[in-house]
């Protein structure tokens, strides 16, 4: 069996220690872990769930806000030394691998004692090409690119991802405008959907709003799972026809062409 296991489900600015942000590891059955996203409170959502950076061996990024590429320093640079760790390998798109160093990472990372760094440095980095789509572990992962911000110049690279594992299609959005009408197939395709869900009472204009969600066609919220929201009392999305809100600590077991819910003690 296989897992998606959410680290956290939060927002970028949720707080306290009873959510983090929303990275997830997808664990095979032999063990092997892709860390998707990489948020910059990582440390304590990792070692809240038993794990620490020598888990980490292999990264996906979606796109280069804080709450998803933010903890790469820290992987960086305990991994880098750690003398039982080997670079981790790190995959993005090819239009985020050209500014994620530069844009992100070279404040903190850009010099260490005697040498001056890059990205290779820290990590064996493979640029996802135009095709969109990488293999791991006899997986193929498609990135879904997405559109989270337009700037009125142009739309951030943000990619989200499909992908098959043990008889069952799972798309997980990662953070997204409601682009239902541009992505139906994805939609309509998936088994499951673990879909970016803001529930501020004062929605910003780059997430998907629980009272967008909420007018999806009964057929696409009865496969669809709500993450990325923030602090606060949540509103009842089963009485809705959404499978629910997922909760930090939360397990995704992926066998048999289904999908089965290991729930955290979290109070839901």
């Amino acid at each position: 069996m296989s897992q998606l296991l959410f680290l956290g489900s939060g927002s970028a600015f949720t707080v306290g220690d009873e959510n983090f942000h929303s990275n997830i590891f997808f664990i095979t059955k032999t063990g092997k872990k892709l860390l998707i996203d990489c948020g910059s409170d990582l440390r304590f959502s990792l070692y809240r769930e038993g794990f620490s950076h020598r888990d980490i061996t292999d990264i996906y990024i979606s796109h280069l806000h804080s709450d998803h590429a933010g903890g790469l320093e820290y992987v960086g640079l305990t991994t880098k030394f750690d003398p039982q760790c080997e670079k981790p390998n790190l995959y993005l798109s090819h239009d985020i691998t050209a500014e994620i160093w530069e844009h992100t990472l070279s404040g903190g990372m850009g010099s260490i004692e005697g040498n001056i760094t890059s990205l290779n440095s820290f990590f064996n980095v493979h640029p996802i090409d135009k095709n969109r789509s990488f293999r791991w572990e006899m997986i193929n992962f498609e990135l879904v690119k997405t559109i989270h911000i337009n700037n009125g110049t142009s739309v951030m690279p943000t990619y989200g991802l499909f992908f098959e594992v043990n008889g069952v299609k799972i798309f997980i959005t990662s953070d997204t405008q409601l682009c239902y009408e541009k992505l139906q197939n994805y939609y309509q395709a998936a088994d499951v959907i673990f879909h970016d869900c803001e529930t501020s009472k004062y929605p910003t204009p780059v997430h998907s709003h629980y009272e967008q969600l909420v007018k999806l066609p009964e057929q696409i919220k009865g496969k669809m799972w709500l993450y990325g929201y923030q602090p606060g009392e949540l509103p009842d999305a089963k009485t809705e026809g959404f499978l629910g809100f997922v909760k930090r600590g939360d397990k995704f077991v992926i066998q048999n062409n289904c999908v089965t819910v290991k729930h955290s003690n979290i109070l839901r």
